[in-house]
């Protein structure tokens, strides 16, 4: 194992968190807030850790990345970087117990958006924007970030972009690695800023604007406002955060192809965005019609208040601007589907993706079509083309670990507090699913500040587990990890 890059690796992650601070850091002089001394204790300690792995530690030019050492690099950079994420939080004060700081920062950088912040009145608007901007950088991936900005940090860096990009499988937009990188980092700014300006047009401040558009495109739902974006009450600003909540689920190689000249055809022809297309649209249209009765018939408000909860959930997002704890039980078993389902591989959002969801259901047609036709020889195929059997075990075994997750996190939950098994078992799976809001006591009106030490840990380890897909973190339990070989 080559420690000596795994550490320095873990250095160029913390300077990159380093550098992302500086915005909060500008913010906090200018609001005079009293948290600019705490920010800058935080740079500070991220810059001498961090500089001294990754300048003291040369590296050898013939030193290459092994899948093994990728996974736990990306398993030991998102703790550390929750770990000293959460200093501004510590030391301004704001979340001054550490499993609060700890759950905030990891629900951030995994871009669950669950929360325990009970007090938004009076909270530093230079450490409110710094947990917004942990959704941005989670959004796309920190060491996806990193490969942008020093592509030639290690060799074979697919390893890397593999161990932390979400969806079954990696697909290189060119041959290289960190030009991928840059290219997929392009569309993710080139996408914030439209945003951010759309919303500026809509009468949102520079400020709000730029919080919820680092929200948005990392798919978090973190907002500077107890009542979620539904503070506005602007109709048109929720339009436009639908819209974007949406495209942000989309895999982003796609709106690569159409840059270069696929245009729609690129959309069309992938069949995990016909996929996701159709089920969100059938997901907006049921879930309107299944709320008609509880907004007293009225069409407009009932799609309004649906179709932005349904692409919060769907894409992981988890904004609010309606209680859906009060709509009717139908509607709500409908968001827990999708909030299971969850959007596009290679796309900032969570969940088992559709991908993985088209060939389970593929898969369980071809094995009731073997029970007739035993003889027959029949293949999976997405988008036209057969997929490995390696690939749809793998996808089988995912479907269970995720399964299997979700149940484990409900059972120590409940041990955790005294609330109803809803709570527990929707608390763990929007952990999971890096969702934010569950049912109950843990809603969208609620946090998940009344659960104790042990639950606040376990649902950080659930959100980061659900981010990485379970693998690198599964992986530093396991033996043959830490061999030499």
């Amino acid at each position: 194992m080559n420690r000596k890059l795994i550490f320095r690796m873990l250095g160029a992650l913390l300077l990159i968190e380093d550098a992302a601070m500086v915005p909060a850091f500008i913010l906090s002089l200018i609001y005079q807030d009293g948290d600019a001394p705490a920010i800058a204790l935080s740079m500070m300690i991220l810059l001498l850790v961090g500089g001294g792995l990754f300048l003291g530690l040369k590296r050898n030019p013939d030193d290459h990345l092994r899948l093994k050492e990728g996974f736990l690099i990306t398993a030991f950079g998102w703790l550390l970087l929750a770990l000293f994420g959460c200093l501004p939080f510590l030391f301004s004060g704001t979340l001054p117990r550490f499993e609060d700081a700890f759950f905030e920062t990891v629900s951030g950088l995994t871009t669950t958006g669950a929360s325990v912040v009970t007090r938004f009145s009076g909270f530093p608007r230079g450490v409110m924007f710094w947990r917004a901007t942990t959704h941005w950088i989670g959004g796309m991936g920190v060491l996806v970030l990193t490969l942008a900005l020093l592509p030639k940090l290690t060799g074979r860096t697919a390893h890397l972009v593999k161990a932390e990009s979400p969806g079954p499988s990696l697909s290189k937009l060119v041959p290289k690695t960190g030009a991928t990188a840059k290219i997929l980092y392009r569309i993710y700014i080139g996408l914030s800023l439209t945003e951010f300006v759309i919303l500026m047009f809509c009468g949102l401040n520079p400020y709000d604007a730029a919080i919820h558009t680092m929200s948005t495109a990392g798919t978090g739902g973190f907002s500077n406002y107890g009542a979620s974006v539904a503070a506005f009450n602007n109709p048109l600003v929720e339009m436009v955060i639908t819209v974007f909540m949406l495209c942000y689920g989309v895999n982003f190689a796609l709106y690569y192809k159409f840059l270069i000249g696929d245009h729609f055809r690129a959309f069309i022809r992938d069949e995990e965005f016909r996929w996701y297309f159709f089920l969100a649209c059938g997901f907006i249209v049921a879930v309107t019609l299944n709320n008609l009765s509880f907004y007293s018939g009225n069409l407009l408000t009932s799609l309004r208040y649906s179709a932005f909860q349904v692409a919060s959930v769907m894409s992981t997002t988890g904004f609010v601007t309606a209680d859906f704890n009060l709509w009717p039980a139908s509607s709500q078993v409908l968001l827990l589907i999708i909030m299971f389902i969850g959007s596009c591989a290679g796309s900032t959002a969570g969940g088992m993706k559709v991908i993985r969801v088209n060939m389970l259901i593929k898969m369980s047609r071809r094995n009731i079509r073997a029970a007739l036709h035993p003889k027959k020889v029949d293949v999976v195929r997405i988008d036209g083309k057969a997929v490995d059997e390696t690939m749809l075990s793998q996808v089988a075994l995912f479907a269970f670990m995720y399964g299997a997750l979700v149940l484990l996190g409900a059972l120590i939950l409940s041990t955790s507090a005294p609330y109803d098994t809803l709570t527990h078992l929707t608390a763990s799976l929007t952990c999971v699913s890096n969702v934010g809001p569950g049912l109950g006591f843990v809603g969208p009106v609620e946090n998940f500040a009344g659960y104790g030490i042990v639950g606040k840990f376990t649902c950080s380890m659930l959100m980061l587990s659900g981010r990485l897909e379970l693998l690198p973190l599964f992986i530093l339990f396991t033996g043959s990890a830490w061999h030499k070989y």
